[in-house]
């Protein structure tokens, strides 16, 4: 999307509706894994979640459904779920928190954009492929990570984790680097 003018100000979608409801899924995650350290099911329903985010978007685009608040909804859908993983591994120490930091320094560092973004009329950059890719892979290492510890998944699982993580840390680094640019491209006052 460019500029916020062509999104509809649509509020009850399909796509949105799926998005509140994965929003929604958040604390019970971060329950699941810091509460009753219900690792499988806590996987579950991050594989629903990712799911849903690849379909709310499939949706939008196929029921010609996108919205303003869909533009927000998913990405802030997406993050609020790589922090509750990261917070809830790494208070379980099963990732360190080096590996939060990084994640965490990332996010800053695209939440300086957010100024330069407003004074464009924009809302939020679109999502590239890198982007995805990082989130992708962030999404399935983590909750890999998470049934490193469950027996008869372990090795395995944890070094498909750390894969998924490490890859997924690098492209999430590579995609704000690219949103940096594209923002610094955009037209008005620096």
């Amino acid at each position: 999307m460019t500029a916020d003018a062509e999104v509809p100000d649509r509020v009850l979608t399909i796509p949105n509706v799926l998005s509140m409801l994965r929003l929604a899924g958040v604390p019970v995650f971060l329950w699941l894994v810091l509460g009753p350290q219900a690792d499988v099911a806590a996987f579950a329903l991050l594989v629903v979640a990712g799911a849903s985010d690849w379909f709310d978007g499939y949706l939008a685009r196929r029921l010609n459904q996108q919205s303003r608040l869909g533009v927000l909804l998913d990405p802030l859908a997406d993050r609020l779920y790589i922090a509750a993983t990261l917070l809830g591994l790494a208070i379980r120490e099963l990732i360190p928190w080096w590996l939060v930091g990084v994640l965490v320094a990332r996010e800053l560092f695209l939440l300086a954009l957010l100024p330069r973004l407003r004074r464009s009329g924009r809302v939020a950059l679109p999502v590239t492929y890198v982007g995805k890719a990082a989130t992708f892979c962030l999404l399935w290492g983590f909750p890999l990570l998470l049934l490193g510890g469950v027996p008869g998944f372990g090795t395995a699982a944890a070094a498909f984790g750390w894969a998924f993580a490490l890859w997924g840390t690098y492209l999430y680094w590579w995609a704000g680097i690219r949103y940096w640019r594209l923002a610094m491209a955009l037209d008005g006052p620096a």
